[in-house]
């Protein structure tokens, strides 16, 4: 058993086998203090929050929040408040990722630059400026085992660890150990960056990422539980869960969502029949070239 600080603020004590998977987690990070935890505020990197600052102690972790126009602002007050939750101050970076030429250019590779971007200016500031041991992220098993995820690579390159996925936590164990901790996030669903809405090949820039995250919250305030709008040019094509497929077709949420939408720059206002697809432009590329 680790040293237990206690209950973080606002959370609940773990036992049984919650316990014991975030034990798990703690032995990874024995020794790593002060840490440095690459964060967002989905599941993942708040339980891989919440547990490092179980066994470290909050004085000794360092959530690192990567602030860029690709971060839509909705999830920026999210991890902030579930930091908060957790008790520990988040430590802000303005990453410039847009700025990359190779980033701009929206290949299936576009994520290492984005991570490569976070974690050197981590290496080259934060670490020193904050005198950190190390840095993790919150990759977890089923993570792993995906193709669709060229920011491990980054992670890689930069010796940051994967302490989730080391100790053998899947997605579900993660989902359930957040669940007996409390945590905001628990349920959260997954939000990846606001530049995954853009098919590879299309260019990211300012103007698409600022229609994507103003579409998106037209979706959501119309009380969706998740919601993605590709972004194909003239066309918004809208992803919500397929169980709420029909109440998108009603017509007075149909006809708000299509004139919000077309006020914000689109021509057309599609819906997918297939619902959400975490990786969909990104997966079918990576399968094909580990298939070539």
């Amino acid at each position: 058993m680790l040293n237990d600080h206690g209950p973080t603020a606002a959370l609940r004590p773990l036992t049984g086998r919650a316990a014991e998977l975030a034990d798990s987690v703690g032995a990874q990070l024995a020794g790593q203090a002060p840490l440095g935890v690459a964060y967002s505020g989905g599941v993942d990197s708040a339980l891989l929050l919440a547990l490092a600052v179980r066994t470290l102690g909050a004085e000794q972790v360092r959530p690192i929040l990567a602030v860029s126009g690709s971060l839509a602002r909705r999830e920026h007050r999210a991890a902030l408040a579930q930091a908060a939750q957790i008790g520990v101050q988040v430590v802000e970076v303005a990453t410039r990722e847009q700025e990359l030429p190779a980033y701009q250019a929206n290949g299936a590779d576009r994520c290492f630059h984005c991570r490569d971007e976070l974690f050197s200016l981590i290496d080259d500031e934060l670490i020193p400026g904050l005198g950190l041991q190390a840095i993790a992220y919150g990759e977890n098993l089923d993570d792993s085992a995906r193709p669709d995820r060229p920011g491990a690579r980054a992670a890689v390159e930069h010796r940051v660890l994967k302490p989730l996925a080391d100790a053998g936590l899947t997605k579900a164990d993660v989902r359930f150990v957040a669940r007996e901790l409390g945590l905001l996030a628990a349920d959260k669903p997954s939000a990846p960056c606001l530049a995954s809405r853009i098919p590879h090949g299309q260019p990211v820039t300012p103007e698409r990422l600022t229609q994507i995250e103003a579409a998106e919250d037209a979706v959501l305030a119309e009380g969706f539980s998740d919601c993605r709008v590709r972004h194909h040019g003239e066309i918004a094509r809208i992803e919500v869960p397929t169980g709420e497929l029909a109440r998108l077709c009603e017509p007075e949420v149909r006809a708000r969502l299509a004139s919000q939408l077309r006020a914000i720059g689109f021509r057309f206002v599609t819906a997918d029949l297939d619902g959400i697809q975490s990786g969909a432009f990104t997966l079918p590329l990576v399968t094909v070239r580990s298939h070539a």
